[in-house]
Order: structure tokens, then sequence, then C-alpha cells
């Protein structure tokens, strides 16, 4: 590996790393926020907050990073255009190809990050995340609910204890359950305590009452019971966390590659666990497709008097228009396995019109026409921008 190429893959990967950690660290501030509920209502101390929330940063750079790639190239090229080293490499003989290696070089890389994050690590944090917040969940019911205190188990299911005496009973126990939209069912109850058995955990109500009422009616129907089993066992970190009770994107690669024909997951939606094997096969290739048309529309030697713009702006709408392609084809590819075609076909012909344009150093500009219409309206808008100030 020559100077060359160290100088352009530590300006890349350094561009990269400023852009990734950056893009990363906003997107997860903004989703931390809305999970502080876990200091303010739950009680959880902040090592447990960072852990729970930290657990997402895989997932956000695997979508984060094939964009900061994208954004790391365009800087690099559109630096060593300005500082006119592209033009001196061309003039010294350095062929198009040549001197897209290292811009190659780096997208492999990242394009390998990429992979063992979707075949592995984004699953594996998934996984981690879903039994942390089980065992938070089993805190929360078990030693954390304060009496007095009405705390959120999850979205739509409410819990207050009066009073929790030594032995561990609860006493005074009320539960708000409007998760099923069609019906909302609220429990009362002098005392109970919480029983583990084989097959889960359960609140055991004693001496209460059970109100359900259905949407569309105006009377609720009541039920008074000695004793009521509560189930609490997606909330008390059960057991059975097999890789059957995972979802589909909590499951690693090669348990989508062949899953078990028994899983009741696996009968109910074959065709996610298609999608979303083929997605994820694909996506150390979106790194490499996009460096490709991020070179093959910008890399071409220009000097400081020809724009950039419109390359950048083709270059972006490209970009878009791949990923989305290969968004809408996974969506699709549930319910029609043709649509596998659409995502392997678009990542294919982008690489092979990409190394064709670079290998023949071809240089993608706007018709003259467009060119000087846009030259004309913003000579006309600096003018009128200047009269005005």
């Amino acid at each position: 590996m020559g100077s060359i190429d160290r100088y352009i893959i530590q300006t890349c990967l350094g561009a990269f790393v400023l852009v990734l950690v950056s893009l990363t660290a906003v997107i997860w501030v903004t989703h931390a926020l809305r999970e502080i509920d876990l200091m303010t209502n739950q009680g959880q101390t902040i090592l447990v907050f960072l852990g729970i929330t930290g657990l997402l940063i895989p997932l956000l750079v695997l979508v984060i990073a094939p964009i900061a790639l994208v954004i790391a190239v365009s800087y690099a090229i559109n630096k060593f255009n300005s500082d006119s080293e592209i033009v001196v490499m061309n003039a010294a003989g350095m062929s198009p190809w040549r001197m897209f290696r290292p811009f190659l070089t780096v997208a492999i890389t990242v394009g390998l990050m990429v992979g063992f994050i979707s075949s592995y690590l984004a699953p594996k944090g998934l996984r981690e995340l879903r039994d942390w917040a089980t065992k938070v969940r089993a805190d929360l019911v078990t030693n954390i609910a304060q009496p007095g205190r009405f705390m959120s188990l999850e979205r739509g299911l409410t819990f207050h204890i009066r009073e929790r005496r030594t032995n561990g009973q609860l006493v005074g126990i009320f539960i708000d359950d409007q998760r099923n939209p069609n019906e909302r069912a609220t429990f009362l109850a002098e005392h109970g305590e919480i029983v583990k058995t084989e097959k889960g955990s359960y609140l055991v109500l004693a001496n209460g009452s059970m109100q359900r009422l259905e949407t569309g009616k105006t009377d609720p129907a009541i039920v008074l019971y000695d004793r009521y089993a509560f189930d609490l066992s997606r909330f008390a970190g059960s057991s059975q966390s097999t890789v059957t009770n995972y979802g589909v994107r909590e499951r690693f690669l090669w348990d989508l590659f062949d899953p078990d024909p028994n899983d009741p997951m696996v009968k109910a939606q074959p065709g996610q666990f298609r999608a979303e094997f083929h997605d994820r096969l694909l996506a150390p290739f979106y790194p490499l497709a996009f460096v490709v048309i991020a070179f093959a529309v910008l890399g071409a030697p220009r000097t400081t008097r020809q724009s950039r713009g419109f390359s950048l702006g083709l270059a972006i709408a490209a970009v878009s228009g791949l990923r989305m392609i290969g968004f809408a084809a996974a969506v699709f590819a549930v319910n029609s396995p043709s649509a596998i075609l659409t995502m392997y076909g678009s990542i294919a012909l982008t690489l092979i019109l990409g190394f064709v344009a670079i290998s023949r150093g071809t240089i993608i500009e706007p018709p003259a026409m467009l060119t000087k219409l846009v030259d004309d309206l913003t000579n006309r808008f600096m003018q009128r921008f200047a009269q005005t100030g």
C-alpha cells in the first residue's frame, strides 16, 4: 500500500468515524430521553438506564454507517478536488480505477463491519435489551413498586399497592389493564402475593373483584373472586427465553437461514423470515454500492471553476433511491418471493454500471443548458440579495 492509498484511507476513515459517532450520539440521546422514565418512574439507577439504552447503539450504527460512509467519501473527494489533488493524480497518469482502490478498501472495511453487526451484534443487543427490560419489570413488581405510587409496567398496564408487608405480601392491590383495545379490565384485591411455578410467575390476588368494560358498552361486567392468578411471566424474566421466543429481528443470521419448521413464529410468518434473511445478507453490500455511486459521480477530475453541486445532488438522489428500493423490496418480499430478485438486481446493476463508469473515467455532468439556467438563477439571486443588503 502506497503513501497515497494510506492518505486517502486515513482521510475517509477519519471523516467516517467522526460522522458516525456524531450522528449515532445525536439519535441515541434522542431515544434515551424517551426512556428517562426508567429512572424517574421506575426507580432504576443511571447505570441501568445507560445499559438498556446503550444496547440499541449497534442497531443505530447498522442504519447510520452506510449514510456516514457516503458523507465521508463525498467530503474526502471534495477536499481532494478543492486542493487540486485529484487533478494532480490524474495528470501524473493515475487511472480512475487506481484512484478508486483506496476508496474500495474503505468500503470493504465498513461493509465487513456492517455484516458483523447485522448478522450477530444487533440481534445480540436486541436479545440483551429484551432480557434486561424483562428483569427490570420483574424488579418493578417484586421489589421496586412503592406503596402509594401508580407504576406503569408497560403501555396500558398500571399497577398500584397500598402497603407491602415484611413477609412480601402486597395489600390493597389495584391493576388497570388497557392493553387490549377492545376492552378494559380493572382488578381490585385486598391482598396478594407473587408465586413462581414451572409454568411462569403469577400475582395471586385474594378477595377482590374484576371489572371488564368492552368497547361500545356502557356498563361493565363485574366478577367477584376469592383467588385470581394474574400472569406476570412476560414481566418476570421467564426461563423459557429460547430462540423460538425471539422475534425476527432478534435472531441471528444463521437462525434465519435455517429456522426450525416447527417454530410457531416460523409457521405464522414464513415470509417475514425470508425477507429479513435476504435483507441482512445484502446489508454489507450497501456500503460498497454507495461508495461506487459516490466515486462514479464525484470522483472524476474537475477544475475549481466547475461546480460539483449537480453531481453531489445526483449522488444523494441515487443513494437514496437505491436504499428505498431495498426497503420497499424487503417489505414486498414478505408476501411475494419474487421481490427478492429486485433486492439483488438493484445492487448488482448499481455495481456493474458504477464499475463501468469508473473504469472508463466517465464524467457525469448536467447538460449545458441546465448548468446555464442554474448559474443565471444563482446570479440573479445574489444580485437581489446584494441590493436588499
